[in-house]
């Protein structure tokens, strides 16, 4: 057991950050859903644990649990619901990672997910249909976070070709606006309050995807408090200074190496840049296997 647990938080610390972010998900699923299930097999009566983290509709609701704008999109109702959730964030977040970085994948997540929570809020208090819904209804679920990035990688590339059983190759653009389609059509329905929160996590991704074109990026704020979090946690290790040693003689190697090494690194830049240009022009399918590799190391950096 051991074993296996020490394999996971290898496989967690050296994963991609939708391997990651998968990991999170499905790992608070099964905790969640076997801590259930031992309640249920005593039958004992607890509070009710998985309404503490999604999301109100209620505006009233929200201001008692206003952490539930970040947990909800980490929480999901079912085994189909969270699998493929997370089968869309494994195939749009490896797409994306090669044209953003690791860091843009996060924080347009959890963008994703806010905007969409709020305008599942939003509507749920204004649109008279669901005013007789808003007490008791609550929003679970990475949708809206994976909208948002399916929604950024189509409009920053939005002729690259996906292959999709039954349909074959279908052009990201065409995908992205038939999922919104579907969602618009389907904000009078049961489930009226997931698709809401589906547009709202595709208008961030739009959004984020333009403005980031204009030299903004709006998940720099999220980052850097994701960032100071993260910082709390991580193990700190004291360790004592080694003495100095001095060594003397010719300091021209090392002026040689530091000039090697910022020589090697300008030639990536360049390269990588070289690469971003004809991706620009040409489209993702004009790059060759070498520069796609370029492209998606570069993004891990």
């Amino acid at each position: 057991m051991g074993h296996i647990i020490a394999d996971l938080k290898e496989t967690f610390r050296r994963g991609n950050i939708f391997i990651q972010l998968i990991y999170i998900n499905v790992g608070i699923f099964l905790i969640g859903t076997l801590i259930n299930v031992f309640l249920r097999l005593f039958e004992v009566s607890t509070p009710d644990i998985f309404g503490i983290f999604a999301l109100p509709a209620s505006f009233i609701g929200f201001i008692h649990q206003p952490w539930s704008l970040f947990t909800y999109m980490f929480m999901h109702a079912g085994i189909l619901h969270i699998l493929f959730n997370m089968l869309w964030l494994y195939w749009f977040g490896s797409l994306f990672l090669y044209f953003f970085s690791a860091k843009h994948l996060r924080g347009l997540y959890v963008l994703g997910g806010i905007c969409g929570g709020l305008l599942y809020m939003i509507a749920y208090n204004v649109f008279p249909l669901f005013s007789s819904q808003v007490v008791g209804s609550t929003l679970v679920g990475a949708s809206a976070s994976v909208l948002a990035i399916v929604a950024a990688t189509a409009y920053r590339e939005p002729n690259y070709r996906v292959q999709l059983f039954l349909f074959g190759a279908i052009r990201l653009k065409y995908l992205a606006l038939v999922v919104i389609g579907i969602d618009v059509l389907s904000i009078t329905s049961s489930n009226a309050g997931g698709h809401i929160a589906h547009l709202g996590g595709a208008l961030a991704g739009l959004w984020f995807a333009a403005s980031l074109n204009k030299g903004t990026d709006l998940t720099s704020w999220i980052n850097w408090i994701l960032d100071g979090f993260i910082s709390l946690f991580q193990k700190k290790t004291w360790k004592r200074k080694p003495k100095m040693k001095v060594h003397y003689g010719n300091s021209a190697t090392g002026r040689e190496k530091d000039y090697d090494y910022n020589a090697h690194k300008k030639a990536q830049s360049d390269e990588v840049d070289r690469i971003l240009e004809k991706l620009k022009k040409s489209g993702y399918d004009s790059l060759t296997t070498e520069e796609k590799k370029s492209l998606f190391d570069a993004s891990k950096r």
